[in-house]
């Protein structure tokens, strides 16, 4: 009964082991297949993983790309400011050159040079030239031709730069001395005249001086009257002219122009009735203050500072342009960097 017994308990065995040993393989099968589950599993978790960084990769270049439009942008807008800049700077400083500003300022003088009085009296006499001082004229008129005269007097005969007359005029030395209210009073008298208005003219010039040191009287005289101003005072009355100096200067050239006063008093005529028909010229000259008044032409446009502003702007230029350059390339660069990554994503798709 026993060796019956022992190939049964063999075959039992035999069938054990052989049921067991699928077991196994069939649990080995199992767990690669689990592991191959879980790998596919895994992989779309690494494209979502791959997806996002290559989205936040792109909005990063997005706004990085967004931003260097805006810098360029506002540097074009700053350049554009720069340049109207530059035009303004260039504007104003052409605007002030051509256009200086006058300065005015009074120089104070103990006398003055003796400036030129040339009157025309014409059909007139010069009945006395007297130096006066603090505004004071002595009663006593003299009615007939004095030889009592205290005055420079010279004599000039020219032609008139305008109408080619011939004019004759008396040059008298005119006062200097400002401080003691020195005045020259000069008197005429005139016959019957057929003319409607009588009058005698006067001209003032920069220096009687001058005249004498002219060589050609004539030719002096005429520049005279083609550039200093002519006046008139009129008969039966005492004209007061009270004189003024303004020197301008500007451009290379200098000009003197006399500025005056004149108040006009009536001549009370107490003289006979048949020596009336004479009628009576009185003028005075008097320098109204010690000061001269000096104009000069400024330049207020600073070279210096114009240069700096256009310096600095043409800075600003070259600093935009060389931004502009380098946003250029950055944003070609990105532009590159991300076509490849989409180039690289496609193959790894494909």
């Amino acid at each position: 009964m026993l060796r019956k017994d022992a190939p049964l308990c063999y075959q039992e065995f035999s069938d054990e082991d052989g049921v067991r040993a699928p077991v196994s393989y069939q649990h080995h099968t199992d767990a690669a297949q689990d592991q191959d589950e879980a790998s596919c599993d895994a992989l779309p978790d690494e494209d979502i993983m791959d997806n996002s960084q290559i989205s936040t990769a792109f909005n990063k270049a997005c706004v990085k790309n967004v931003f260097t439009v805006i810098l360029v942008l506002i540097y074009l807008l700053l350049s554009t400011v720069a340049v109207f800049l530059a035009y303004q700077t260039i504007s104003d400083f052409l605007e002030k050159l051509n256009h200086p500003v006058l300065s005015v300022s009074y120089k104070e003088v103990e006398e003055f040079a003796p400036p030129g009085i040339a009157l025309y009296p014409g059909k007139a006499q010069l009945l006395t030239c007297q130096h006066h001082y603090h505004d004071y004229i002595p009663p006593g008129l003299p009615t007939v031709q004095s030889t009592e005269n205290d005055c420079v007097i010279e004599q000039a005969i020219y032609k008139d730069p305008y109408s080619n007359h011939t004019r004759h005029a008396l040059v008298v030395e005119g006062p200097t001395d400002v401080r003691n209210r020195e005045l020259i009073f000069l008197q005429f008298s005139q016959n019957e005249t057929d003319e409607d208005f009588s009058a005698i003219s006067y001209m003032l010039f920069a220096q009687f001086s001058d005249l004498n040191k002219s060589s050609d009287r004539a030719a002096f005289m005429r520049d005279c009257e083609r550039n200093y101003s002519m006046w008139t005072f009129s008969g039966g009355f005492r004209t007061w002219v009270k004189m003024s100096l303004v020197r301008t200067s500007g451009r290379g050239n200098e000009s003197v122009e006399f500025r005056q006063e004149s108040n006009v008093v009536k001549y009370n005529d107490r003289r006979p009735a048949h020596e009336q028909t004479n009628e009576l010229f009185f003028v005075v000259f008097q320098w109204r203050d010690p000061f001269i008044q000096q104009v000069k032409d400024i330049v207020t446009a600073n070279p210096w500072n114009t240069i700096a502003i256009l310096c600095g702007v043409f800075m600003a230029l070259f600093k935009a342009a060389d931004f502009a350059k380098l946003s250029i390339k950055w944003t070609i660069k990105i532009r590159k960097r991300h076509m490849r990554a989409k180039i690289r994503e496609l193959n790894q798709i494909s």
